[in-house]
Parts: structure tokens; C-alpha cells; sequence
């Protein structure tokens, strides 16, 4: 399928881990004659395989992919440096299609890549030290306690297992006396380019059912062994993430592996349930089941 559209398309294919958008990013690819940028904060380091559910050798030949495991572990990596990438990534595909796809279900970089990275203030070393030691002293529930309190809007839409980003938001409101949420854009920037959202979701029994499937997937592909592997890289921020955090605490016997299995598929279905809270307020989308896959191009193409 080729069909012109008047302006040059970014098409962005997102939702809930366990989707589907992988599959159904890699057939509307293949309807556009288009390539696929990743938009899985998870999927840029190149180390991680199994934890993260990157495309396989497989799927990657199948349609190019651009910014899978583009990192290693030990790199720094932000919304704003994912912006500009993509960006530049994109120009340089529209030179050769009408169409470049996005997919990847993490909300933080969709939003820098459509609507602009926020200009937010430098935060002092002595600030960034006071955060870190609120979660040094008190965890995660710390934080958490400090953003409901002082920014309810952040807190409800921020990933609340992610300490960097709940710290993101106290350093903020530290060093300003004011909402993250608040200081954020009002007015996103313009494209030189059309944007179509797509967000992919199933009933919830049937998401949840392949999220633990997915877990028990990557049981069997060896991501307790992962785990192991990169056990004395746990403290890395690109290791603090549903999949891997479960089994350290097994590693540093804080509990059983059964446990930590369970907490994988616990914490999965959290995540999820997040992602769809943060995907409602993209008002311009367009919502589909993976099957629609007709639907979905007659969308992209209208």
C-alpha cells in the first residue's frame, strides 16, 4: 500500500506493554513501505534483550528499525537528547518516504518528540543532594509521599517505580516553589510535518492475561540468567525497571524467586494501567485493537 498523503505523516503507534505494538508496528510498516523508530526508553540499550522484549533479529529484518539498542547501560540518556535524535532521524527518512513510524509506549519521549522538551531550570548540587538523600533515608515511598503532597497533577501521571523521575519533579518544585506539572508546556511547538496517533489497547482481562504470559515467556528465554549477568550493574538507572529490580531483591535475598516472579507480573500490570492513564490525555488519537490493522491505515491515510 502506497498512498501519497498531502503533508509528510509521522505515524506514532503506541500503548500498554504487552499490546501488541511491535507486530502491528512491523505491518503497517510494511503497508507505508516505512521504517520504524523505537520510542522504548527500555529498547535503547543494546545489552538488555530479554527484560526489555526488544524486537528480535527476526522482526528487525523484517522493517529497519532505528534507535534499538542504540545505548549501552552505562550511557546517559534523556527525553531532550531523544528528541533531537529522532528528529534528525526523521527529516532524513522523509527525504525517502511520506511516511516514518514511531512506536514505543514511553509517554515521557512521545511527548518531547511531538510537542517539544520543556526549558526547565538547572538544578543546584545541593538540591540534587537533599533529593537524593529523601531517597537514600525514606525510598521510594519518600518520594512518592513529597510529589502527593506538593504536585497531586504530577504525581498522579508520573511512574511512581521510577525514582529519577519522581526525583525530577522534587528537584523542580525545590528549586522553584513551583509545580513540575505547572512548569511544563502549555502550547506544544509545530512540526513541519503531520502527526497521527495511534493507541493500541485490548480488554483488560486479555492485556493482563498477556502480561503473564510475556513473563513466563521470558523465564523460559533466560531473564533470570540476565538478571544474574548484569547483577553487578544493578545500581545503573538503565537497570531500575520492572523485570530486572524484582529478581536483584531475589539476588540480595530479600525474597523467594516464586516471589519475584509474581512481583514482575504485579508491577507489569501497574505499569500498564499507568501507560493507559498517561495515553488518555493525548486528546488528537486515535484508539484501536490490534486487529484493526485496516481501520488503523484507513486513518493514516485520510
Amino acid at each position: 500500500m502506497k498512498v501519497k498523503p498531502e503533508y509528510k505523516t509521522l505515524v506514532i503507534i503506541t500503548g500498554p506493554t504487552a499490546v501488541g505494538k511491535t507486530e502491528t508496528s512491523i505491518n503497517i510498516a510494511q503497508q507505508l513501505k516505512a521504517e520504524i523508530i523505537s520510542a522504548d526508553a527500555r529498547q535503547f540499550y543494546r545489552e538488555l534483550k530479554i527484560g526489555t522484549a526488544a524486537p528480535t533479529p527476526a522482526e528487525l529484518a523484517v522493517v529497519k528499525h532505528h534507535l534499538t539498542g542504540q545505548l549501552s547501560i552505562y550511557d546517559y540518556y534523556n527525553a531532550s537528547l531523544f528528541e533531537n535524535q529522532a528528529l534528525s532521524l526523521i527529516n532524513n527518512l522523509f527525504t525517502k518516504n511520506d511516511y516514518v513510524l514511531v512506536s514505543g509506549g514511553s509517554g515521557l519521549y512521545l511527548d518531547a518528540l511531538c510537542c517539544g522538551i520543556d526549558e526547565l531550570p538547572d538544578i543546584d548540587a545541593k538540591i540534587r543532594l537533599k533529593t537524593k538523600t529523601l531517597y537514600n533515608n525514606q525510598g521510594l515511598a519518600g518520594l512518592r509521599a513529597f510529589l502527593e503532597l506538593n504536585d497531586p497533577e504530577y504525581y498522579a501521571e508520573v511512574d511512581i517505580a521510577n525514582p529519577n523521575r519522581m526525583m525530577r519533579g522534587i528537584e523542580i518544585f525545590m528549586a522553584t516553589g513551583q509545580k513540575y506539572s505547572a512548569m511544563r508546556k502549555r502550547i506544544p511547538v509545530q512540526r513541519d510535518f503531520q502527526i497521527k496517533k495511534i493507541i493500541l489497547n485490548r480488554p483488560r482481562k486479555e492485556l493482563f492475561e498477556r502480561i503473564n504470559l510475556r513473563t513466563s515467556k521470558m523465564v523460559q528465554q533466560g531473564i533470570i540468567e540476565e538478571a544474574i549477568h548484569f547483577f553487578p550493574q544493578k545500581h545503573l538507572n538503565a537497570l531500575n525497571t520492572v523485570g530486572y529490580k524484582e529478581l536483584f531483591h531475589w539476588l540480595e535475598n530479600r525474597t523467594t524467586l516464586n516471589d519475584a516472579l509474581e512481583k514482575i507480573r504485579t508491577n507489569t500490570r501497574r505499569y500498564a494501567k499507568r501507560q493507559l492513564t498517561w495515553f488518555k490525555k493525548y486528546d488528537d488519537a486515535q484508539w484501536f485493537l490490534p486487529s484493526e490493522t485496516k481501520a488503523m491505515l484507513d486513518y493514516i491515510i485520510s
